[in-house]
C-alpha cells in the first residue's frame, strides 16, 4: 500500500484523484467524511480487478489500522491501495496492530521553488511564498485578502473538526491561544513551561498539545544538535509552521520559517524516496554561537545552513562551526541577494538557486 500524509488542503485528495483518473480509470475512491462512502468502504464494495482503491481521511476511523491490515492481508486480487490523511498515518497511536512492512509512506508538502508554475519568475515565487504561503489554493490565486480568509477557515476546520475528531480537548480556546503564542515565537527557542504559565495550563498539557499539533501537520519542531560539541547545551526546540502565512513576525522570521519548511520538505522527500534517515536540527553553544539549521544524514552532519534576509556577509558563527565540524557543505541562504559567491568551503546563495533541482 501507499500512504500519503500531509497538512489539510495541501492537495492530497487532488493528487490521489489525478492518479486514479490518469492511471486507473476503473478504480474506486472512498472518502470517510461521506456517509455513503463510509458504509461502502466498511463493506468492501469494490471489485478485485478495479486496479486501485483510494481511502481518503481513513485515519478518522478509530480502528483504521486493524481494519486496513485485514483488508490488505486478505486481498487476493490485483487491486492496490492508496490511503490519504491529514494526521500522521505513520505514527498515529490509536489503531492497534502494526502495519510495518505493508505500506510505503509519502509526505506531501506545500509548493516551493521547485514546483512553481513555469510562467513565474523566482522573484515572484519568493514574494508569494512570503505573503500567501505555499498551499496550492492561496499560492496559485495570489490574493492576500483571500489568502487570509482561506487561512482562517482552514485553521477553524483543523481546530474544531480534525482535532476534535481525534483527541479529547476540553478547552479549545486555550489551545487556540497556545497556537497564537507559537506563531509569535517562530525562530526562537520555545520553553514549554513559560508558554504554559502564560496561558495557565500545565507544562505537560502544553507538551501534549505540541505533539498533537505536530501530528496534525500544523507545526514542526527543530531540536538542537549536541554531538561532538563539548560546550553545547541541551536547549529547547524551535517551532515552525507548515503554512508560512501562519507566522506572526517580521520579514526575517517569515523567511526563516520559509527556509525551514523547504528544508524539511527536501529531507522528507529524500527519506521517503531513498530510505535514509534525515534530521533537521540547529546548533547553539554556551557562548551563544548559533547556526540556524543542520542537515543530518544517518546521524552525520551533511550541511550547515544559516539564514539571512538581506545580510550577505558570511556569518562568523557559520564559519566557526564549518571549521570545527567540517561538514560536506556550509551554506548561507539570503533572501535579498544581488549575486551568489563562495568563500572557502562556504557558499552564499539565494533561496531559488538553493532549492531548485540539482543543487
Amino acid at each position: 500500500m501507499v500512504f500519503i500524509g500531509g497538512p489539510r488542503q495541501v492537495g492530497k485528495t487532488t493528487l490521489a484523484k489525478n492518479i486514479l483518473e490518469q492511471a486507473y480509470p476503473s478504480g474506486k475512491y472512498f472518502n470517510w467524511d461521506y456517509n455513503e462512502d463510509r458504509q461502502d468502504l466498511l463493506a468492501a464494495k469494490w471489485l478485485d480487478d478495479d486496479g486501485l482503491i483510494i481511502f481518503d481521511e481513513l485515519h478518522k476511523y478509530r480502528d483504521w489500522k486493524n481494519w486496513i491490515k485485514g483488508i490488505y492481508d486478505t486481498n487476493e486480487g490485483a487491486v492496490q491501495f492508496l490511503v490519504t490523511g491529514s494526521a500522521r498515518l505513520d505514527i498515529y497511536r490509536r489503531g492497534g496492530d502494526s502495519l510495518l512492512g505493508r505500506y510505503h509512506y509519502w509526505r506531501l508538502h506545500p509548493f516551493g521553488f521547485d514546483e512553481c508554475p513555469g510562467n513565474m519568475t523566482p522573484k515572484e515565487v519568493l514574494k508569494r511564498l512570503m505573503t500567501v504561503g505555499g498551499f496550492p489554493e492561496p499560492f496559485l490565486d495570489g490574493d492576500e485578502r483571500e489568502a487570509r480568509r482561506w487561512r482562517r477557515e482552514r485553521f477553524d476546520r483543523v481546530l474544531k473538526e480534525d482535532i476534535r475528531d481525534l483527541e479529547s480537548i476540553r478547552h479549545i480556546s486555550l489551545l487556540d491561544l497556545f497556537i497564537h503564542q507559537l506563531r509569535t515565537c517562530v525562530g526562537s527557542l520555545i520553553v514549554m513551561s513559560n508558554i504554559a504559565g502564560e496561558i495557565q495550563v500545565s507544562p505537560k498539557t502544553a507538551k501534549n498539545w505540541l505533539d498533537l499539533l505536530e501530528r496534525m501537520y500544523l507545526v514542526f519542531a527543530v531540536r538542537p544538535y549536541t554531538k561532538n560539541l563539548p560546550r553545547a547545551v541541551i536547549k529547547p526546540p524551535k517551532i515552525y509552521f507548515y503554512d508560512n502565512g501562519d507566522v506572526m513576525g517580521d520579514e526575517g522570521a517569515v523567511f526563516e520559517n520559509l527556509v525551514a519548511t523547504q528544508l524539511l520538505k527536501k529531507n522528507h522527500f529524500r527519506e521517503d524516496r531513498d530510505g535514509y534517515r534525515y534530521e533537521l536540527r540547529y546548533i547553539r553553544d554556551k557562548e551563544g554561537r548559533e547556526v540556524d539549521f543542520v542537515i543530518l544524514k544517518e546521524g552525520i552532519i551533511e550541511e550547515l545552513i544559516e539564514v539571512k534576509f538581506s545580510d550577505d556577509r558570511i556569518s562568523k558563527h557559520l564559519k566557526y562551526y564549518a571549521d570545527k565540524l567540517s561538514p560536506r557543505k556550509a551554506t548561507q541562504i539570503v533572501a535579498k541577494l544581488k549575486r551568489p559567491y563562495s568563500s572557502g568551503r562556504m557558499t552564499v546563495v539565494d533561496p531559488a538557486a538553493y532549492f531548485m533541482p540539482g543543487l
